[in-house]
């Protein structure tokens, strides 16, 4: 005789069955896609959404198709750091992605009324934004997806790993030794998911916070050192990229494109 499932089984059930087919959809959706990148730390503050864009907007002038995806509901600034106003627009029922500087973007910084008012949502609202953004999005077919994660190590970073499935991680510390013990937690947490760490870039390099870090994490965690990314005043003017109006941080991030391009290649080919 076959045991009737209680009520709390069946919701179970259907929620593993509902979770599943989000995760098919999202996986259907993103199939155009060959490279998905996130950029991460396990800090806020340390510049992963200016080297997100810049990174997305470099690999752009090299004449891949990229997107830039900003998973940090609660505080997202790509659109700022893209100079971007113009909102996604829709198209039988999905949304497309608006695009400056050859990246296609989208960001929850569309859908609020006001930039300033505070996002206060827990976990499972963020993880039901996050499914809902991949499964209505329209963002045909990219060489990248560059993804800007939340800081830290807990639900919400770890909501976009399992849900977008990504291929690796880009690490950002700053020269500090308290980034860098908080870069090497956000690393330690990478792994335990089993997902590539394709490298770490050093940011706010220079004389004012010092230089080193990035190189000795590296070593310590034994994995590629890609690119150091120097101070400058450039990065306060918000209406362009860096990458856009400095040669010499231009010249950056093409090194670090170039490194990680290799990077990623290699591993596609293991």
């Amino acid at each position: 005789m076959t045991r009737q499932m209680s009520p709390q089984e069946q919701a179970r059930l259907e929620a593993i069955k509902k979770t599943w087919q989000q995760r098919k959809e999202i996986g259907n959706k993103l199939a155009k896609i060959k490279n998905k990148i996130g950029v991460y730390s396990g800090k806020g503050g340390v510049g992963k959404t200016t080297i997100a864009v810049n990174l997305a907007v470099t690999l752009a002038q090299q004449g891949y198709t990229v997107g830039l995806m900003d998973t940090d509901i609660d505080c997202p600034n790509a659109t700022r750091v893209l100079g971007i106003t113009e909102k996604p627009t829709s198209f039988e029922g999905m949304l497309i992605p608006p695009e400056r500087f050859g990246v296609k973007i989208l960001s929850m910084a569309f859908f609020q009324e006001n930039e300033e008012e505070a996002i206060i949502w827990r976990g499972p609202m963020i993880h039901n934004a996050i499914n809902q953004f991949m499964q209505t999005t329209n963002w045909g077919e990219l060489d990248y997806m560059i993804v800007d994660l939340p800081p830290g190590t807990s639900d919400a970073p770890l909501t976009v790993m399992q849900v977008l499935n990504l291929d690796g991680f880009v690490v950002v510390t700053s020269p500090q030794e308290l980034s860098k013990l908080d870069a090497k937690r956000s690393i330690n947490m990478i792994r335990k998911l089993k997902i590539n760490v394709f490298g770490i870039v050093e940011n706010f390099s220079g004389n004012i916070f010092g230089t080193g870090a990035g190189e000795t994490l590296s070593e310590e965690m034994d994995l590629p050192f890609i690119g150091r990314i120097d101070m400058r005043p450039d990065y306060m003017d918000l209406k362009t990229p860096a990458v856009v109006s400095n040669p010499l941080i231009s010249a950056e991030y093409e090194s670090l494109c170039s490194s990680l391009n290799q990077i990623v290649d290699k591993l596609s080919s293991v």
